[in-house]
């Protein structure tokens, strides 16, 4: 699982938010097949919470995807990304 905090200092209206964290969301889901939303930071015109989820059969390769996604987010948009968390079970 990855929680990402991300100021967004280009915004000035919802309507720039919602298409800055429609095209995050679309191709991290595209790229990287993850499940993404907005969770949280709604009222907040310049920060937004990003979760997003990926299921896989090893710790390391799940890790491995959502390192590379933080590279990809930190690259591709015009965010600065506050707080990352990144966590994996392991179920038996």
């Amino acid at each position: 699982m990855l929680m990402l905090i991300l100021e967004l200092p280009e915004t000035e209206t919802i309507k720039d938010k919602r298409r800055v964290l429609s095209g995050i969301k679309s191709r991290l889901q595209r790229k990287f097949h993850l499940s993404c939303a907005e969770v949280d930071l709604q009222d907040s015109l310049g920060f937004a919470e990003i979760g997003a989820a990926l299921v896989s059969n090893s710790r390391t390769f799940g890790e491995k995807v959502l390192n590379e996604a933080v590279l990809f987010v930190e690259n591709s948009f015009p965010v600065n990304i506050h707080e990352v968390q990144i966590h994996s079970e392991l179920y038996q």
